[in-house]
């Protein structure tokens, strides 16, 4: 489990495709790596991905064929940054909400004003996705665990609006990110859980 709150920004050192998968390397030096081991999960831009190996600060990662179909993992380059999160312990603050590091879909970012006090961005994914995010409620972009200040629906399209201000564009990858940059997306776990039960519900009646 992790919180939303981001610790550090990383960067692609390399990725490997194999028959496993891929094989990625961050950079983690963002990161306390003195208190990382080899099995220790970490949030890498929103997706729970297992630390194979440490290489000094940089960590490896073995990335199945199922996370490649899920995520963006495999359009990642040598050199971008990422948003880094080591996993929620009892003594770690829980500033965020409750985030599981298992990515439900992707978003893409459609429109962006930048002023000296905030940042609003507007962002648009699929109605299969969006029936989950509410106004006020949480959804976490790229492991960033936000607020959707607007939600509404086109078609079988979902456009969700946040405003950020300069201290979370300051820490995460949010900052440099641009028109038509796609992202991971997790709804909240309280969303799904509510869904389930109301369609378990329907099936027995």
């Amino acid at each position: 489990m992790f919180t939303g709150i981001i610790e550090a920004l990383g960067s692609i050192t390399s990725t490997e495709p194999d028959h496993k998968g891929l094989r990625l390397q961050v950079d983690l030096s963002g990161l306390r790596v003195s208190d990382i081991s080899i099995g220790d999960s970490i949030a890498v831009n929103g997706t729970c991905l297992t630390v194979t190996q440490l290489n000094g600060n940089t960590g490896c990662f073995d990335v199945s064929p199922e996370t490649l179909d899920k995520c963006l993992i495999g359009q990642w380059r040598v050199g971008e940054s990422v948003n880094l999160e080591t996993a929620l312990t009892l003594n770690k603050p829980l500033g965020g909400h409750l985030v599981s590091g298992h990515v439900d879909g992707t978003g893409e970012l459609i429109e962006r004003r930048d002023s000296e006090e905030s940042t609003w961005m507007r962002l648009r994914t699929e109605r299969e996705i969006g029936r989950y995010i509410a106004v006020k409620g949480s959804i976490t972009v790229d492991g960033i665990s936000l607020t959707s200040n607007q939600v509404f629906d086109e078609g079988e399209t979902t456009f969700f609006d946040l405003t950020l201000v300069p201290h979370t564009l300051a820490v995460t990858s949010l900052g440099a990110m641009k028109k038509g940059t796609s992202v991971h997306l997790e709804i909240d776990l309280m969303a799904r859980y509510i869904d389930r039960m109301q369609h378990s519900d329907q099936k027995q009646n």
